[in-house]
């Protein structure tokens, strides 16, 4: 799923913000592929802060009433 955007390149890390929780910073060995402007990470390499994050991405939406 589609958690936020890309602000930054690090040689070992990526600057991301994460919709409603603000910037991380992933490690380069999380990323698994970058390809049709979207990179897809390994969730397994995050830490604990950063997955929270990005599994609450989209609580502030709704879905068709």
């Amino acid at each position: 799923a589609e958690f936020g955007a890309v602000r930054e390149i690090f040689p070992d890390s990526l600057l991301i913000n994460i919709e409603n929780a603000g910037d991380f910073r992933i490690p380069a060995e999380a990323v698994e592929a970058v390809h049709f402007k979207k990179v897809i990470v390994d969730c397994s390499k995050l830490d604990e802060r950063v997955r929270a994050a990005i599994a609450h991405a989209h609580d502030g939406e709704t879905g068709p009433e």
